[in-house]
């Protein structure tokens, strides 16, 4: 038997001893989870605000865990990161090496039950070696992924203006990698303490409340603008404001996503010949990046983690946790 946290309902969330996998299915690889990043999306979940979800559900997608058994290519006790994205493989997006856009797509602890447990079954291509990275580590590559991931497509450059909407775990993921882009990072939210803790935890200097006019921000530039915004809010009225910070020639990334439709003025958006990117997910070229990054200390992967508990803590720790998200980067529940 194997302890599973499980969330039966909105605001019910229980530890239950399930069966433990003892074989894995065809493809796949026995994974012991031993550490489970805490995501928006698990408190979304818990809070019953998530669209595409059927309780009772496991949680848990961002993983760091060890091989249990050795196989298709494997070593039993190797240390492995988990891409949560289960993609097809067939469809027209992962023919053309876009699996993060797959049609069919399932996201472990959304679509299917997830790692907040002690062992999985994952298919071996979804499973990267991480190494001599320490687990815990392992466990925070997924969320800098999708910065990773939106920086790539933004194709920013060395010295661009570069402009960050929303500085939770997403939105300081695609600061960071930005910046290691060579790019000026600027910062932009509604919560004072998390400039703050971008501020004194990784030395971001150019910080900007949400309460300033825009014409404040923009005066950052002498009036003309940011090469690249990138939005990490999850916000609309957000999402709307940020087409006006965005110079004549530049790119509008949309990190995060809301269900409704966004509207801008056209006029405004073809006088810049503004790019509008959307960024999901991300692919093992992103979860590479990071793991490079983490690696060699070009991003600082303790000063991520903000918060620690057991599994067996987290059903009591989630109802504190849920209410304290501005002093949150990553919380880490260990197994």
């Amino acid at each position: 038997m194997m302890k599973s946290l499980v969330c039966r309902k909105p605001g019910v969330l229980e530890l239950e001893m399930r069966q433990m996998p003892k074989e894995a299915q065809a493809g796949d690889v026995l994974v012991d989870i031993k550490h489970i990043g805490v995501c928006g999306t698990d408190f979304h979940i818990y809070e019953g605000l998530h669209p595409y979800l059927e309780y009772p559900r496991v949680m848990g997608h961002e993983l760091g865990g060890v091989v249990a058994e050795t196989a298709n290519g494997l070593n039993a006790g190797d240390v492995v990161i988990i891409n949560p994205y289960l993609s097809c493989g067939t469809c027209h997006a992962c023919k053309r090496g876009k699996p993060n856009c797959c049609y069919q797509i399932k996201v472990l602890g959304v679509h299917c039950d997830g790692g907040m447990c002690e062992r999985i079954s994952v298919p071996a291509e979804n499973l990267y070696p991480a190494g001599d990275l320490p687990v815990r580590h392992a466990a925070m590559v997924e969320f800098m992924a999708i910065g990773a991931h939106a920086v790539r497509r933004s194709e920013v450059h060395k010295d661009d203006r570069v402009l960050v909407v929303g500085v939770g775990p997403i939105g300081l993921g695609t600061a960071l990698f930005a910046k290691a882009s060579g790019a000026e990072v600027h910062l932009l939210d509604s919560s004072q303490g998390r400039l703050d803790m971008a501020k004194e935890r990784f030395g971001f200097k150019h910080l900007h409340n949400a309460a300033q006019p825009a014409t404040e921000v923009l005066a950052a530039t002498s009036g003309d603008g940011f090469d690249v915004v990138f939005d990490a809010t999850g916000n609309q009225k957000a999402m709307e404001a940020g087409f006006q910070y965005v110079a004549h020639g530049g790119s509008f990334v949309l990190v995060s996503v809301v269900h409704g439709n966004i509207s801008f003025a056209d006029p405004e958006f073809h006088k810049r010949e503004m790019r509008l990117i959307g960024s999901r997910n991300a692919t093992s070229e992103d979860f590479d990046r990071v793991l490079t990054a983490f690696r060699n200390g070009e991003i600082d992967a303790d000063a991520l983690n903000t918060h620690d508990c057991s599994i067996d803590a987290f059903p009591e720790q989630i109802t504190h946790w849920v209410h304290d998200r501005d002093t949150m980067i990553k919380a880490i529940i260990s197994v």
